[in-house]
């Protein structure tokens, strides 16, 4: 049985990891009907909400969106994740143990994150009334070798994101970006 791909799509809070994910699962979809979307956010409310925001914590859902990635991919369906996720040992594993993975950074300058703040995250942990804000007070791990690096500062939009990951791998090789 053929493995689904896993495009593990990873940055900072506010880098456009959903949206650019949600174009790409949109994408796949119009050709492919096995396609599951895994968001972080949301993802948490369906474990629950069972694990906090300290490194451990955020490293322990880190791993179980990978396993839950995995038992997905496992049945030929491709799953577009957008976690933060930025833990070195996470996205090692997923190395190890998926055959058709790609990893996708979106970097995004810390002042345009702070401009964005949507969750308020930032302004707070730059106040000092949130603590765990991984960029903030808590340490991150970029990725080292992503297979996609992508700039998401506003300079572009996320349609030509998404035409720029379509032309990275080549099981997508063909495909146009549906004008909208």
């Amino acid at each position: 049985m053929r493995e689904g791909y896993l495009y593990w799509v990873t940055g900072l809070s506010g880098a456009g990891k959903t949206t650019i994910g949600t174009l790409l699962y949109n994408e796949i979809k119009r050709r492919k009907p096995n396609v599951f979307l895994l968001d972080g956010d949301v993802a948490r409310w369906a474990y629950n909400d069972s694990a906090g925001y300290t490194r451990s914590e955020r490293e322990a859902v880190a791993y179980r969106h990978a396993r839950v990635c995995k038992m997905i991919t496992d049945q030929d369906i491709d799953v577009i994740c957008c976690t933060v996720s930025m833990f070195d040992g996470v996205r090692q594993w997923n190395r190890d143990h998926f055959a058709n993975y790609r990893e996708i950074f979106i970097d995004v300058p810390m002042e345009v994150l702070i401009e964005r703040d949507k969750k308020g995250l930032y302004s707070q942990a730059l106040d000092g009334s949130a603590q765990n804000v991984v960029g903030v007070d808590l340490q991150l791990e970029y990725p080292r070798s992503p297979d996609l690096k992508l700039l998401n500062d506003g300079s572009e939009a996320p349609s030509k994101i998404l035409e720029r990951i379509l032309k990275a791998f080549p099981e997508f090789d063909g495909w146009e970006v549906e004008a909208r």
